[in-house]
């Protein structure tokens, strides 16, 4: 199983099983992050964290407060693929981080929206 990362200009094939997706919210300037696994051909959400509360941050049931992150197991159904907006107006890019390879940053630009989902390409 793999990742597949669809952008306007191409579509990646990544090699791995999980992967970290961070962000910095728009408004709150906080930042968050979450933690998915590749399982048969979903997206499972495991762990979130953010890093402060704010509109539409508060942290997640049963969160503990580990190393400056709350951090909570979400209870979110597998996805069949995640949809990232790509507006160029936030403060940052999204940031995926598949396990063992380098890190990549969406959304830098406005753009049309991303769109991950697992492959067996």
């Amino acid at each position: 199983m793999s990742l597949c990362v669809l952008t306007v200009a191409k579509t990646l094939v990544l090699a791995t099983s999980s992967f970290s997706l961070s962000w910095t919210h728009s408004v709150e300037k906080v930042q968050w992050q979450e933690d998915w696994q590749l399982k048969h051909d979903t997206l499972q959400l495991v762990t979130a964290r953010v890093k402060g509360s704010g509109a539409g941050m508060e942290p997640g049931a049963n969160a503990k407060l580990v190393d400056g992150w709350w951090e909570w197991q979400p209870n979110l159904p597998a996805q069949t693929e995640l949809i990232l907006a790509a507006s160029g107006a936030t403060s940052s890019a999204w940031t995926l981080c598949p396990q063992d390879l380098s890190c990549i940053n969406l959304a830098e630009t406005a753009s049309e929206p991303i769109k991950l989902w697992a492959c067996d390409e």
